[in-house]
């Protein structure tokens, strides 16, 4: 990356600076290749952070199908994880995970799980639990039929006459099977196989298999990350994880710099599990220095920028983010290490910005919170409006999770310090509900960013990034107008 004009002279956060044009030869923006090369067989440069209310194992499914990888996080009881990564690595990878519900499920019920949008649906069948039999299954509603059916109306009697499905052995690549529901003017269809339920298919899912490449392991099952604490039996909890498939073990704590950390991470490299290892958060190069001295092979970089984060304003603790990963990125690529960038995006500009800086990966929290694949019912608010509940991981509620098991008096003095904010209202954006959704429409500006760098990989748009510095006014002027003239 290079500056455009004189070297700044203070810490930069995102909206301090902007992609400079330069000359390109990359013609189309599905000629760019986002893999972040991190270790990670990752294909997309995104994580969703290891937040309660942000990664469960459905959204590290749903992430990991179009390329990205979640982060399960922490506060999991271990036995909780090792069904949650088990759970993944269980999961289609060229179809959708099918919601499966009991026919006397009712609408309002349903609607805590699915809004009614277009591209999802709910399949109706008598058996819910394990394998579900073609015999079994009463139907699939389309997801838009639970905004016009009664609260009360009962699934089972929504899904009469429809059992659309197709199989899976007849698909023979996404193109064929876009064509195969638009041929049958099906919105969503069972995938089955042997005569078992193995997913279901829409025409937004089959267009999205055509333009995104899943995160898969070497047995070709999606990729799944999981965090692991500073304390405690460290060691265990790794190789426990391991034994259940985690692809990428995330050793976590708020200061990653200091010395419970490095010996976490020297027990935790010392096991031999051969999967890549992130330590984090850090802000400065000489933490990068000492991690990866201990054993870390990326960086997770952050402290202060996320939206449930109020460290900041509570401690003056941090550092504006595009600097910190500047820093970062910088001292880790001298070592052959990489750097997630954790924090502080709100627009595909960020994303595209923490790219420029150095950053393999960008870890994104409550941007993803507010999907339908987040942990967590979906909530509708006094004025009609979907939500999902959101957290900070130092919040008072965050804390009275990781430390129920202790006695009253010392879960107390924990509570007793927490920061952050313990409930905040995270609305579903009604054109894009999915974390697919918003997968689309970051990779697509991204892509975009790239194309008017030059830069047809990650690699080299770190190298060919010209960014330039701005003023608040430059920044606001680059806001589309919400209101006309």
């Amino acid at each position: 990356m290079q500056f455009s004009g004189a070297l700044p002279t203070v810490d930069l956060t995102y909206s301090d600076v902007f992609l400079v044009p330069r000359r390109s030869a990359v013609t189309s923006r599905l000629d760019v290749d986002l893999s972040p090369g991190d270790g990670t067989s990752a294909t997309l440069p995104l994580v969703a952070s290891n937040m309660n209310s942000v990664t469960g194992p459905r959204l590290a499914a749903t992430l990991a199908r179009r390329g990205g990888l979640g982060v399960l996080p922490q506060d999991m009881p271990l036995q909780d994880l090792d069904a949650a990564i088990r759970w993944v690595k269980d999961q289609p990878v060229g179809w959708d995970t099918p919601l499966v519900l009991a026919p006397e499920t009712t609408v309002v019920e349903a609607a805590e799980l699915l809004p009614a949008t277009v591209g999802h649906g709910i399949v109706v069948s008598e058996k819910t639990d394990g394998p579900v039999h073609v015999d079994d299954i009463l139907g699939i509603v389309p997801a838009t039929r639970l905004g016009t059916a009664l609260p009360d109306a009962r699934l089972g009697d929504l899904a009469r006459g429809r059992s659309a499905s197709i199989d899976a052995d007849d698909v023979d690549s996404p193109r064929a099977a876009f064509d195969l529901l638009v041929a049958a003017d099906a919105e969503i269809v069972c995938v089955l196989q042997h005569g078992h339920l193995v997913g279901t298919l829409s025409q937004r899912t089959a267009l999205r298999g055509s333009l995104y490449r899943p995160a898969v392991d070497a047995s070709g099952r999606l990729i799944v990350a999981a965090a692991v604490g500073i304390n405690g039996d460290v060691a265990a909890k790794a190789k426990a994880l391991a034994a259940a498939g985690v692809d990428v073990l995330v050793v976590d704590t708020a200061h990653g710099h200091q010395e419970g950390m490095l010996r976490a991470l020297r027990t935790v490299s010392g096991l031999g599990l051969g999967i890549p290892i992130v330590a984090g958060n850090i802000v400065t190069a000489d933490g990068v220095r000492d991690l990866v001295d201990a054993g870390a092979s990326v960086l997770k970089v952050g402290v202060g920028p996320g939206a449930m984060c109020t460290t900041r304003m509570m401690t003056a603790v941090g550092r504006p983010q595009f600097s910190a990963v500047l820093e970062t990125a910088q001292a880790a690529a001298e070592l052959g290490a990489h750097v997630w960038a954790d924090g502080g995006v709100r627009y595909p500009r960020d994303v595209a910005l923490a790219l420029a800086a150095g950053a393999a990966s960008v870890m994104i929290g409550s941007w993803f919170a507010g999907t339908i694949e987040a942990p967590g019912r979906l909530q509708v608010d006094e004025l009609g409006r979907v939500f999902k509940e959101s957290w900070g991981m130092a919040s008072t509620k965050a804390v009275q999770g990781r430390f129920g098991r202790l006695d009253a008096y010392e879960r107390a003095r924990k509570e007793l310090f927490a920061e952050g904010i313990s409930s905040s209202k995270i609305y579903l954006d009604p054109l894009r509900p999915s974390v697919e959704d918003l997968v689309d429409m970051i990779t697509s500006g991204v892509r975009s960013s790239f194309t008017y760098a030059g830069a047809a990989t990650v690699a080299e748009f770190h190298d060919r990034a010209l960014v330039g510095l701005q003023s608040a006014a430059g920044y606001e002027e680059g806001k589309a107008l919400p209101v006309s003239w």
